[in-house]
């Protein structure tokens, strides 16, 4: 019997091809926005909505706010952290098919929120705001919006990826911005679930975080890596 040790890659291809993927998109829709409307065709709209399309399900998770370089930048940071992990562990079709079912899990629970709390007045005022090029206005209603207006982000399968790190290596020590003790991954995640669970429960004014897209990606990924390690004993705690 012999043994082979493989060095864990740095950066393992299918991160490294998400992040690419999610980089250009990213700048396809800074040159091509206002001319093309990418981040509204990408973007994930309430299923109630007329402009809501089925493969939008699969483009939210790739396409984030040009507004806010700092969505796309913690995002494929998170990814990085993670994910390299996961995939050296895993191997790369597995977590890319982990990834992938962890954003559409994200999508179906997001979706199916917003259809228990659409609103049709609200949002065709915001439809036709971006149709008149009414940005101020579009804007000014996305807020009051909130929950409800279109999404985008690769959050919901992160959140996923941060759940499956979790169960599968429970008590790694994790730095935190602004914590000045080491966290433990388990709770560090389960940290998250909660104040995600809190915001979406609480529908603050002007909160335009997709928490449910958040939960639905972090118990996707969670149920998925259980199904996996179901014979696996080793408790959480």
């Amino acid at each position: 019997m012999s043994f082979e040790y493989t060095r864990p890659e740095p950066f393992p291809p299918i991160v490294k091809n998400l992040i690419i993927i999610n980089a250009l998109v990213f700048v396809a829709q800074l040159v091509l926005d206002s001319q093309y409307q990418l981040t509204q065709l990408f973007a994930l709209h309430p299923v109630d909505s007329p402009e809501f399309k089925p493969y939008q399900i699969a483009t939210h998770m790739f396409t984030h706010s040009p507004q806010l370089l700092f969505h796309i930048l913690f995002n494929m940071l998170t990814l990085w952290m993670f994910g390299r992990v996961l995939e050296n562990y895993w191997g790369g079709k597995r977590f890319l098919f982990f990834y992938l079912i962890s954003g559409v899990g994200a999508a179906a629970c997001h979706l199916l929120v917003q259809h228990i709390q659409y609103d049709p007045k609200l949002m065709n005022d915001i439809y036709e705001a971006y149709y008149a090029d009414d940005q101020a206005t579009a804007q000014a209603l996305i807020q009051q919006a909130g929950f409800l207006a279109p999404a985008v982000g690769a959050s919901g399968a992160i959140m996923g990826v941060m759940a499956a790190f979790a169960y599968t290596f429970p008590n790694t020590e994790l730095y935190i911005m602004f914590i000045p003790f080491p966290v433990k991954a388990k709770w560090a995640v389960i940290g998250l679930a909660c104040i995600d669970l809190f915001g979406g429960v609480a529908s603050i004014s002007g909160d335009n975080i997709a928490h449910f897209a958040h939960l639905g990606g972090a118990l996707t990924g969670f149920l998925l890596v259980l199904y996996w390690n179901k014979t696996n004993r080793r408790s959480l705690f």
